[in-house]
């Protein structure tokens, strides 16, 4: 037969019991993972500010006026 609606909706919650140990480490694991993305965003954001700044540095030289008439 099938499951119904009021059944599956008031089913009693599942409990996991854990040893300190095991959730512990649980976290140690989670905020190395945490850390590690965040290290690579920095990395990614980094090269992606050295790219504007060297855009700016290049927009911020002068132009010959060939360039300047041309728009190139």
């Amino acid at each position: 037969m099938y499951p119904s609606l009021f059944n599956s909706f008031f089913a009693p919650p599942t409990i996991l019991v854990v040893s300190e140990e095991r959730l512990k480490q649980a976290e140690k694991e989670q905020k190395k993972r945490q850390l590690e993305q965040v290290d690579e965003r920095l990395t990614q954001l980094r090269e992606y500010r050295q790219e504007l700044a060297k855009e700016l540095d290049e927009l911020d030289q002068p132009q010959s006026l060939e360039e300047a008439l041309t728009g190139e």
